[in-house]
């Protein structure tokens, strides 16, 4: 009688009218695999000797496969690592206007390579180039997809086939196994190290110097720290020494800080302004660290060298398109605004703004709106946030969340990332911390909602 009952399954047209308004925003193809893909769990339910299922419960199938295909992969994140620039979750959340400007100009065309009083093609860097020197002192300015990209397109423009000097201590590795010697051997440059892991001299430099040297490279070695016997040669002294031999100085500052984030409480990074100031001829860093834009990497410094890495075969294949360009503009016009400007309007200096006080009292207040089980329990801690990204590795941020205790900590936590939207945080101590530095007010309730139901799910 079951397997005879397979002539009572519906058909795929027929259960598409059922499912359409259900899966609004899926298109006529995914609505109709959901369909087959329904019926066939229906007949293999039969097949296993089972009853046939109603057709309520395969319209419901069917709805809940279209939904779970339809799915973007690029899941919106809650944050609650502490750590505020996470490489692995998408590093800055975007100032409103630079979501604003992104929006503007996916919707349809826009001036991105096109000169209005003309009428013929323009240049893509007019949009950011005048902005950067506004805010920087630098004399021009461009973009690249990222800083190992723009590192790569500078050390190509600028020593192919030439010696380029840098410190042993600066020969960075960073995620994804991403080196500088390797970037520096690709750019077709001949790297020549100086100094020591722990000690460089400026009679290092001077030393090394030859009629083949085309650049002295100073790259900031953000993501770690060396203490103890330790010394490194300021960049005003390394562009010093430029001047009086005629070569000029990179210098890759990584997070590239657009302002001192001892405005804000924390140890200050290298800031891009001072590069300028000490006479760095070409500065490199992200886009996406400290400046807190899109990922791109920002070249900035002397015209005449910024003239040679534009002309460059690689600054084309290197580029970005309008939406990068038109996020990264909105991003650096907060830093023309005081702080009290750009704590409330930039997302990550937002973060940094918070007092541990004031987090202790979300936390309060979100513990108070979850229903808990029996056999877990939520309290508010004293917990360290980071900057992430690899600035400041070794400085905590006295910040404030929640520590949950439960039977299973990674399978709660495994739960909450598969979650919709994903929530990020961290097990220590056989407990879940939820570092609310990171977390947008706006997200404390849906927050909230995410872990009683998972905890309901699990132990209720």
């Amino acid at each position: 009688m079951g397997i005879e009952s397979l002539r009572n399954l519906p058909a795929v047209h027929e259960i598409i009218p059922e499912i359409t308004e259900k899966l609004s925003g899926s298109t006529p193809s995914e609505i109709k695999e959901a369909a087959r893909r329904g019926i066939l769990w229906a007949r293999e339910c039969v097949m296993d000797g089972g009853e046939l299922p109603s057709v309520e419960s395969v319209v419901e199938k069917c709805v809940n496969l279209g939904k779970a295909s339809a799915r973007p992969t690029m899941e919106r994140v809650i944050n609650a690592t502490g750590v505020v620039l996470h490489t692995a979750i998408g590093r800055a959340s975007l100032p409103p206007a630079a979501v604003e400007a992104v929006s503007r100009v996916a919707r349809g065309y826009s001036v991105l390579q096109w000169n209005r009083e003309t009428g013929k093609r323009g240049n893509r860097d007019n949009h950011i180039e005048e902005l950067i020197t506004e805010l920087t002192g630098a004399e021009a300015a461009t973009l690249a997809n990222n800083n190992a990209g723009a590192t790569l397109l500078v050390l190509s423009a600028m020593a192919t086939g030439k010696e380029v000097i840098v410190s042993r201590g600066q020969l960075v590795e960073i995620g994804g196994a991403f080196r500088i010697p390797d970037v520096m051997k690709q750019s077709g440059c001949i790297m020549v190290e100086v100094g020591c892991t722990n000690r460089t001299h400026l009679r290092d430099y001077e030393n090394a110097i030859t009629e083949e040297t085309a650049a002295i490279l100073r790259v900031h070695p953000s993501n770690y720290l060396i203490k103890g016997f330790t010394s490194e040669v300021d960049l005003e002294d390394l562009v010093k020494l430029g001047r009086e031999r005629g070569i000029p100085v990179i210098d890759d500052l990584g997070a590239g800080s657009m302002i001192p984030l001892s405005r804000f409480g924390i140890p200050s990074e290298p800031t891009i302004i001072h590069s300028i100031e000490a006479g760095a001829d070409v500065v490199t860093c992200s886009g996406d660290k400290l400046i807190g834009g899109p990922q791109a990497g920002v070249i900035l410094g002397s015209r005449e060298y910024l003239a040679k890495i534009k002309k460059h075969p690689l600054a084309r294949a290197l580029r970005v398109g309008k939406l990068t360009i038109a996020a990264i503009e909105a991003s650096l016009r907060v830093f023309l605004e005081d702080d009290e400007y750009i704590a409330a309007n930039h997302p990550v200096y937002h973060s940094f703004s918070r007092k541990p006080e004031e987090l202790k009292v979300r936390s309060e207040a979100l513990i108070g709106s979850v229903s808990i089980p029996s056999n877990c329990r939520m309290t508010v801690e004293e917990m360290s946030s980071f900057v992430g990204s690899g600035s400041l590795p070794d400085y905590a941020i006295p910040s404030a969340g929640i520590s949950l205790s439960c039977p299973d900590p990674e399978l709660l936590l495994k739960l909450l990332r598969l979650s919709s939207p994903a929530v990020a945080a961290r097990v220590e101590e056989g407990g879940i911390k939820f570092d609310l530095r990171a977390v947008a007010e706006a997200e404390d309730t849906e927050l909230a909602t995410l872990i009683e139901k998972r905890l309901a799910e699990l132990w209720a």
